[in-house]
């Protein structure tokens, strides 16, 4: 049974990486979720500041394929649901 405490949910107001087209850029602008979730996500290479891509997606919508800092991972929607995004800025 998985308990969500509405300190952890997904912020509606503020896009997702769930939310991103496919190979749009993004960067990534926080981590959500409980300590132990987001401590996985940081050791996985989704941290503040990293530019991603979704590449592909499952054909039943879950997992999402993610680019990032030259390598590929996947992770669930849900997952994807919690990590907060901002356009990339060009210079």
């Amino acid at each position: 049974m998985v308990l969500h405490s509405p300190a952890f949910e997904a912020d509606s107001g503020t896009p997702s990486l769930g939310g991103t087209s496919l190979r749009t850029p993004v960067t990534i602008s926080s981590v959500g979720g409980e300590r132990s979730f987001r401590r996985r996500l940081l050791e996985l290479g989704l941290l503040p500041g990293t530019v991603v891509e979704i590449i592909r997606v499952a054909p039943l919508g879950d997992p999402l394929e993610i680019s990032l800092r030259g390598s590929r991972l996947s992770i669930r929607r849900e997952e994807a649901a919690q990590v907060r995004i901002k356009p990339v800025q060009t210079a």
